[in-house]
């Protein structure tokens, strides 16, 4: 739902940059990164697809409060990333007025 809740967001900001993208939810990557660890999200420019893998970023995500806000915002952090790859932007810039009066 966080996922879905974020995409849709987004998809209000950038409409015409995030029509044809596709989002989706694995259960984890195919293996693990060799200086990297295990991957929280996937994206394929090519075929504007964008994977996020579930149990990596519920289980392997260092919260220092675990409760739903926290889950919640690490959930937001890698939808976000995901998306500023693919538009290569930071992701600070894809909602500035988002996190104004923060």
């Amino acid at each position: 739902m966080t996922i879905a809740s974020t995409v849709d967001y987004l998809r209000m900001v950038w409409p015409a940059e995030l029509a044809d993208v596709t989002f989706e939810v694995a259960p984890g990557p195919v293996g693990v990164m060799e200086g990297v660890g295990v991957e929280r999200y996937a994206v394929d420019a090519r075929s504007r697809r964008i994977t996020f893998y579930r149990l990596p970023i519920q289980r392997l995500s260092r919260l220092h409060r675990n409760d739903e806000f926290h889950q919640r915002m690490v959930i937001e952090s890698c939808v976000f990333r995901g998306v500023a790859e693919l538009l290569g932007k930071d992701p600070w810039d894809l909602a500035p007025d988002r996190f104004r009066r923060y």
